[in-house]
């Protein structure tokens, strides 16, 4: 059985850098990466849908269904496709992202302890707790230069769903982590590698993850 890993905490918290710094730590091989992105339901398909007001940062927004069938079966050593979702039309693309089977299955997600299923299948829960100022300025940085928005744009939906949102549903999801790291860098972009590192640090000594750090 493969061991399957959550990293969740606020949009810009530093969740991407601390999973992908753990797959890039374990063995070559040993480790993939899935992102709760990647399962947004196909909004654009919505009758009505409107990207102005859809509310990406609530839990319905999510495919968990899907998602907890697709970590079932690599939890049982099995690869799976996980959908292609585009964040310029909101909505799915045509084939998808083949994850191979491995020993470690990293999850990264604002949502991935939202949902009492999914989250029952992680054996570690890890929780990125990151200033709001810090996690905000990232966001609106990356949706600039990533996803094409306006800032005007990236600070009306923070008010009006991401910040609601992480209250409602990311923050409280903390009590269900076995530990929380603290982002205490203020680093803007988390580009330096000591730091990213030291956020990785408690999660690769963990027991389950010795044995494969010292094979």
């Amino acid at each position: 059985m493969a061991i399957l890993i959550a990293i969740t905490g606020g949009s810009g918290s530093g969740k991407s850098t601390l999973a992908e710094a753990l797959v890039s730590a374990l063995p070559e091989g040993k480790a993939v990466l899935v992102r709760e992105d990647s399962y947004y339901r196909d909004a654009a398909s919505l009758p009505g849908f409107d990207a102005a007001t859809f509310d990406f940062d609530d839990v319905a927004a999510r495919d968990h269904d899907l998602m907890i069938t697709d970590l079932k079966e690599l939890k049982a050593g099995r690869s799976v496709t996980a959908p292609l979702y585009s964040f310029i039309h909101h909505g799915r693309e045509p084939g998808g992202e083949p994850i191979p089977a491995a020993e470690v299955v990293i999850v990264e997600g604002t949502h991935v302890l939202c949902t009492a299923d999914l989250t029952a299948l992680f054996d570690i829960r890890v929780f990125v707790d990151t200033p709001s100022d810090i996690r905000f300025i990232r966001r609106l940085l990356r949706d600039q230069s990533e996803r094409g928005r306006s800032a005007d744009s990236v600070v009306t939906q923070y008010l009006a769903t991401v910040r609601p949102g992480h209250e409602r549903l990311t923050e409280p999801s903390r009590t269900h982590a076995d530990f929380i790291i603290a982002d205490a860098t203020a680093a803007v972009r988390l580009e330096d590698p000591q730091a990213v590192v030291r956020l990785a640090a408690p999660v690769l000594a963990h027991p389950l993850l010795l044995p494969l750090l010292e094979a």
